[in-house]
């Protein structure tokens, strides 16, 4: 387990067992909007649940999102 930014345990995405479904809509709409602000292409529309929380999480410290 990791600790997020909060503070409390959190689950390694990698160890999710839901982690390679297809990432939510929530996901994508946020992905695409930090990418938007990073200057970087959208997500793939094939990108799993595991690998979009971890793009979500490195555009957040880019963007000043993830303090």
């Amino acid at each position: 387990m990791t600790e997020n930014r909060a503070g409390s345990a959190a689950k390694d995405p990698d160890d999710w067992t839901t982690g390679d479904e297809p990432m939510t809509g929530a996901q994508k709409s946020y992905l695409q909007t930090l990418a938007q602000e990073a200057g970087e292409q959208p997500p793939p529309d094939d990108m799993s649940k595991a690998d979009a929380s971890k793009r979500i999480d490195e555009l957040q410290e880019r963007t000043g999102r993830g303090r």
